[in-house]
């Protein structure tokens, strides 16, 4: 099985207990805040989790602000990435969980992103998060559709061990 790492910049605690719940379901995996991970501490891992809440109006994390240029210059050479991230669907409804957007973007073409989700069963206006339809990893909403948390993550899990080795 691939050996993955789950990094995750949570200003409020919530995308560190989504991060951690990951964990539980990953077992093996290991657990890095973005705050003091160093990049060389991701390089033995083949899957690579990001997860990021998202801050104002889509905007990334502070902690990814200072990660991601170092994470973009990674060599990713046999790495997978499934990308998550926390939003409030509600007040922020037209840029619900934005801050996947932002590594997705600045990964794609370097590395095989996986876990694409669903808009269905989702309630916002837009997101940058969506291509072709589909968020570009798994979104959640704490603030309003908590309830649903433990349920989509535990479904995209499944998911993503068809990309394990």
């Amino acid at each position: 099985m691939s050996k993955i790492a789950i990094v995750y910049g949570s200003s409020t605690g919530a995308t560190e207990a989504v991060a951690e719940k990951m964990q539980a379901l990953l077992e093996g995996s290991s657990l890095f805040n973005a705050e003091n991970v160093n990049v060389d501490d991701l390089k033995p891992y083949d899957f690579l989790i990001f997860g990021a809440s998202t801050t104002g109006v889509g905007d990334l994390q502070d902690d990814w602000e200072v990660l991601l240029p170092k994470v973009e210059k990674m060599d990713f050479t046999g790495k997978k990435v499934a990308l998550f991230s926390l939003g409030d669907s509600a007040s922020f409804s037209t840029s619900f969980a934005g801050a996947m957007y932002y590594i997705y973007k600045a990964l794609k073409g370097k590395v095989e992103i996986v876990g694409s989700v669903s808009t269905d069963g989702y309630t916002f206006d837009e997101s940058d998060a969506v291509i072709d339809g589909r968020f570009v990893g798994l979104a959640l909403d704490e603030d309003n559709e908590y309830n649903e948390t433990d349920a989509r993550i535990a479904s995209w899990i499944e998911s993503l061990k068809t990309f394990l080795n």
